[in-house]
């Protein structure tokens, strides 16, 4: 996976494909919080759900004492905008969102979306904690789309994931 090559200044030094540093899967040694058998089961469940209309949403944070993640709620048939108020100001969650997407031609469909809730008035060690936790949580959880929310309930509306999933 390494090989020799010429730097940008002449030194000659080892260089490691990227490639394999992004796919490769954490090791046991890595993961810092834990997700429990409970959560892997809600979010299979929360995944396989038949939905025909409105969103849903679940809700996980980080248990700082134990290191492990929690739900902390399920809602059903809910708002974007309530979504967010709902969320608190100053602490991050993950949030997977069966999120109700009409197409320009009137397809519906239910992309599951990870909302990546870390308002910038969180406490700093907390962020890092999710942030460390977020690649392991989003494969646990089988989402590929990932939406940042830094801003508050402000910045999570209809009108901000719309543009994130239909590329607006």
């Amino acid at each position: 996976m390494a090989e020799w090559c010429r730097g940008d200044k002449g030194r000659i030094g080892r260089s490691v494909h990227i490639s394999y540093l992004i796919s490769r899967p954490q090791s046991a040694s890595t993961i810092l919080v834990a997700i429990p058998q409970e959560i892997k089961d809600s979010l299979r469940k929360f995944r396989f759900a038949r939905r025909s209309a409105g969103h849903a949403a679940i809700v996980i944070k980080i248990n700082k004492a134990k290191l492990v993640m929690e739900e902390v709620e399920q809602f059903d048939n809910i708002s974007v905008e309530e979504l967010a108020e709902e969320l608190p100001e100053n602490s991050p969650r993950y949030v997977v969102l069966s999120y109700e997407l009409i197409h320009k031609d009137g397809r519906k469909s239910f992309p599951l979306v990870l909302i990546n809730w870390s308002p910038s008035s969180s406490e700093t060690g907390m962020l890092t904690l999710h942030a460390s936790a977020l690649l392991n949580f989003q494969n646990t959880a089988d989402v590929s789309k990932v939406i940042e929310v830094r801003d508050g309930p402000e910045a999570l509306t209809t009108d901000e994931i719309n543009a994130k999933l239909l590329g607006q």
